[in-house]
């Protein structure tokens, strides 16, 4: 299994994360949170799914979108880090990518398909990790980061995400 990662090998704002990530190998979680996630967004209307919670708001399949690309960057991260790669990797600005993402353009049913797509590769990348390669760090957006925060703050991204979308976007 897997330990949690101590708080010096994160950056404060993902505390939030890792804390909502249940115990448990967090290799197991991700598996069964890809089933979860396309389960729940399985039978939203692309129309529902064009509309925001609020204005200004992200529609959900933008939100969805959001979620593949975080994890796309998430996992170059810990591929860079677990290969002892010690090169700063820059940061995102998430507000900048989303109008440029044609998430709306798209059906749910393609944006799962691509968020089944990246947790896979996801995976498979953790499972072949040995155990020395999960304590090495580097550092992403200016902060220390190890490789095994990293796998905890993807899980968390997502519940995270999940949550919002249960609240707010899919709330009867």
């Amino acid at each position: 299994m897997l330990a949690r990662p101590q708080a010096d090998e994160f950056a404060p704002y993902y505390g939030r994360y890792i804390a909502l990530v249940p115990d448990g190998d967090v290799r197991d979680h991700l598996r069964r949170q890809l089933h979860e996630t396309i389960a729940l967004f399985s039978g939203v209307s692309d129309d529902r799914a064009n509309r925001g919670y609020g204005p200004g708001k992200w529609t959900l399949k933008e939100m969805i979108l959001h979620m593949s690309d975080t994890e796309r960057v998430f996992s170059y991260r810990l591929l860079r880090v677990a290969r002892n790669d010690a090169t700063p990797l820059p940061g995102f600005e998430q507000d900048d990518w989303v109008p440029h993402s044609n998430a709306n353009r798209r059906s749910v049913s393609s944006l799962m398909l691509e968020f089944a797509a990246i947790r896979s590769a996801t995976l498979q990348l953790a499972d072949s990790l040995d155990p020395a390669a999960w304590l090495h760090r580097g550092t992403a957006s200016g902060f220390g980061v190890s490789a095994r925060a990293l796998i905890y703050i993807t899980a968390g991204h997502e519940l995270h995400h999940l949550g919002v979308a249960r609240e707010r976007y899919l709330a009867a």
